[in-house]
């Protein structure tokens, strides 16, 4: 009889990925991080412990959009004062944080819970090819994410 194995903290092993988004679409990008953070790709996975990986994304300046979101989609927050809707349109978003983006994409696709905002301070997103994490050795992957073929 097989009994089913629990991960436990002290034997979790956080891996580091690096993806590069060219000409990826965002929420097929976003849709994978999303489950490598969670570490749902994993067989070791636990509903109640934090199993996933550290996700390094570069060139997320280059990721792409489908359809007519670049001239329509429109990213919105509320400053709670009243009439206090900010607007923000893709081209004006891609222009100023790029790496934003793909943070808010990712950011509303993890659970809204203390955990998962936990498993969301994993994630390191920069706009172009240089980062930081060289020294975590982060090994490549595409996470199988489709290119756009343009």
């Amino acid at each position: 009889m097989h009994q089913t194995t629990l991960a436990k903290p002290s034997t979790v092993r956080e891996n580091w990925i690096l993806v590069d988004a060219t000409d990826v679409p965002v929420g097929r990008l976003a849709t994978r991080v999303a489950l490598a953070l969670q570490g749902k790709s994993k067989p070791e996975y636990t509903p109640h412990i934090d199993t996933g990986d550290h996700v390094v994304i570069i060139n997320a300046d280059k990721a792409a959009v489908s359809g007519n979101k670049e001239n329509a989609k429109v990213y919105r927050h509320h400053t709670l004062y009243p009439g206090g809707l900010k607007e923000i349109p893709y081209e004006r978003m891609q222009e100023r944080h790029p790496e934003r983006i793909v943070e808010l994409a990712v950011r509303r696709m993890m659970p809204k819970t203390k955990m998962g905002r936990k498993m969301f301070k994993k994630l390191h997103v920069y706009a172009g090819a240089e980062h930081p994490h060289v020294a975590q050795n982060p090994a490549a992957s595409d996470l199988n994410v489709n290119k756009r073929s343009v």
